[in-house]
């Protein structure tokens, strides 16, 4: 059987103390860079495997961080964890990622695995209709959560997330300003926080211009490509033929062009489209699609370090929503208004 290797077998190979060795190898701002990176060769070449559980049981720590989205495969959501990465990355943490693809059961035994794991914390876009009963648990457990993109009713948490009645408002008040008078919202549901503070603010810019808000107008339910492409017979079926879309997100945005597309007719000229997230993918469709850029750079990098913040016990944030201000990008989509025949 191999012996198993100590800091001190490392320490005395190198001429340094071990709690030099234990140091470097926790990454410490203690020990100089030059002498870290020394200790870290060294002992990657003698095949030293750091270890957690009795790190962890030293400091009461796990260094484990649990993420739990709805779905992974939305760019929003990969934009948001490339973020949430890059900050832990700082704090060398490790974290472990779930899809709860808004099913309260599987984000539960999630939840129940990182508990069972001793994890530091969770950061969640939770999914819909969440108990408070689920977060007490895990509160009562001893990991902070933090929350992203979404909110719990009544649930005193950390919540960073874009302004989602201002940045709809923002895409709204633009199509306005082109001509459009008939404008249909298309995606999104009551059941998230996202989606009613969205059709709030469509409805907030359509009232201040005294424009008509006819309930058919809204196409409740699509937040996927698919499902965009799926809405625009709907859409392009609806009463006084409305000649702008403001859509829940870009990959919706970017369906229905391709609908309107297949339908025969030019999305940004005889139907103007607008997006929301403001995805790499927008900039490059055609045409290009006006967005608004939804902050999720920001909302990863904020939750993270709230998150590391509540760990390390440097502030309570209790209950604190950080609203991450919108920016409205026009690209080729959005045009004057054009009567359709």
């Amino acid at each position: 059987m191999a012996q198993k290797i100590k800091l001190s077998t490392i320490g005395e190979a190198l001429g340094v103390s071990t709690a030099t060795v234990s140091l470097a190898l926790r990454d410490s701002p203690l020990v100089a860079e030059a002498t870290k990176e020394r200790i870290k060769t060294h002992a990657r070449q003698m095949g030293y495997i750091y270890n957690r559980r009795a790190a962890s049981l030293r400091t009461s720590k796990s260094g484990i961080i649990g993420v739990v989205v709805h779905d992974i495969m939305n760019p929003f959501y990969a934009e948001i964890l490339k973020a949430i990465e890059t900050e832990l990355d700082r704090s060398r943490q490790t974290f472990i990622l779930s899809n709860h693809y808004d099913k309260v059961e599987k984000q539960r035994d999630f939840l129940d695995t990182l508990m069972q794991l001793g994890a530091d914390g969770v950061i969640m876009s939770p999914a819909i209709d969440t108990p408070l009963d689920d977060i007490d648990l895990v509160l009562r457990n001893g990991l902070p959560v933090v929350l992203i993109a979404r909110s719990i009713p009544r649930a005193s948490l950390p919540v960073f997330r874009g302004d989602d009645a201002f940045g709809i408002g923002l895409a709204t008040k633009h199509l306005i300003s082109l001509g459009h008078t008939r404008i249909a919202m298309i995606g999104g549901t009551d059941q998230t926080s996202t989606g009613r503070d969205r059709y709030q603010g469509y409805m907030a810019a359509m009232e201040k211009a005294e424009l008509p808000v006819k309930p058919e107008w809204r196409i409740a339910g699509p937040r996927t490509k698919q499902a965009g492409f799926e809405a625009t017979g709907e859409f392009l079926a609806l009463p006084d033929k409305p000649t702008a879309a403001v859509c829940w997100n870009d990959l919706v945005a970017i369906g229905l062009m391709n609908g309107i597309a297949r339908a025969g007719l030019v999305p940004g000229v005889d139907i103007s489209v607008t997006g929301y997230d403001d995805l790499e993918e927008a900039a490059i469709a055609t045409p290009a699609l006006t967005t608004v850029w939804n902050g999720q750079t920001e909302v990863g990098r904020r939750a993270a370090r709230a998150l590391l913040d509540r760990i390390d016990g440097v502030k309570d944030q209790s209950g604190k929503l950080d609203l991450i201000r919108p920016e409205l990008h026009i690209r080729q989509s959005t045009t004057p208004v054009k009567e359709r025949s």
